[in-house]
């Protein structure tokens, strides 16, 4: 059991890292202003009308964030230059992310 774990963490890691390269990446390749996403923050967009919001980097280590990271890279994958795309409603995410806060 110890080893599954050891190996859950690696995919996790693995997982935040490649969307940690991909975050940092997109202003590059999209040549979009990103001046307002403070050091240790990223965006996300989400919901139909896919609105934006900054977040704190520490979130992606939180379960409940990781969730709807896995979410994301079924419905959208990570490969494309649209930004990080979360697949929920924008009441659920401000929901989440306001628990996430504490």
């Amino acid at each position: 059991m110890a080893i599954k774990k050891s190996s859950n963490k690696l995919s996790q890691a693995a997982l935040v890292k490649h969307i940690m390269k991909r975050c940092s990446s997109l202003g590059k390749k999209q040549h979009q202003h990103y001046d307002d996403v403070p050091k240790g923050h990223f965006a996300v967009y989400v919901g139909e009308n896919r609105s934006r919001y900054v977040i704190p980097i520490s979130f992606l280590s939180r379960p409940e964030f990781q969730c709807l990271l896995r979410q994301a890279e079924e419905e959208f994958g990570f490969d494309h230059d649209m930004g990080l795309t979360i697949p929920c409603e924008e009441q659920v995410f401000e929901s989440l992310t306001s628990f996430l806060r504490f």
